[in-house]
């Protein structure tokens, strides 16, 4: 698999960077503020439409969870996109027990309380209009190879110009008390309830 790499130059320029870029490209970036465990990882389970995803999560986790950032990424990514590395992106090399590999590794990334994995379930981009979101099977994989001691926050994010040139992002999260028991298709249901409840929120916004 591929790992995190380390180097805090990079990344503390790119921490500025995407601040800076979000705070350019955009009219707005506003997002909830969840309670949390304070002494467990955080899980975030995302949808996925953009290239600026990523880069919404690791802003919300700059300014307000302060974890650790690590992402699980595609392979394509991981090798394209050369900085994601060492902003805490990791990937399976290839298929079959290397996927089962770093499944296992984001589990053991939720081990440490100091840590927040970033995941996108539906494992692929899609449009920012679905009405519901999918979910891989591989999530189950990594939260059953944690110790469980984690928080689970939800994210669905949505992007709207309203009369503005530039686009205003909402990022709605919800920490949810997972269940001793969690299947895939119960976190599923939970997700898409907080998504659909985030799409009511969203179309409630006017200027």
């Amino acid at each position: 698999m591929y790992h995190p790499r380390k180097n805090n130059i990079i990344f503390k320029f790119f921490s500025w960077y995407i601040q800076f870029i979000i705070d350019k490209d955009f009219a707005a970036f506003k997002y909830d503020e969840v309670a949390i465990k304070p002494n467990a990882s955080v899980l975030i389970l995302a949808n996925h439409f953009s290239w600026w995803d990523g880069f919404f999560i690791f802003y919300i986790n700059k300014k307000f969870f302060k974890k650790k950032f690590h992402v699980l990424v595609n392979a394509e990514n991981y090798s394209k996109v050369g900085f994601l590395k060492y902003l805490g992106a990791f990937a399976a090399e290839n298929s079959g027990k290397d996927i089962l590999e770093t499944l296992n590794y984001a589990g053991k990334l939720l081990d440490d309380a100091d840590n927040l994995v970033l995941v996108f379930p539906q494992g692929k981009l899609y449009s920012n209009h679905l009405k519901s979101i999918n979910f891989q099977k591989g999530v189950m994989q990594m939260i059953n190879a944690s110790q469980k001691q984690l928080n689970i926050v939800f994210a669905a994010t949505f992007v709207d110009y309203f009369s503005k040139r530039k686009a205003s992002a909402y990022t709605y999260l919800q920490n949810w008390e997972n269940e001793e028991y969690t299947s895939l298709q119960l976190l599923k249901s939970a997700y898409n309830k907080h998504y659909d409840n985030s799409v009511v929120k969203q179309a409630q916004i006017t200027e």
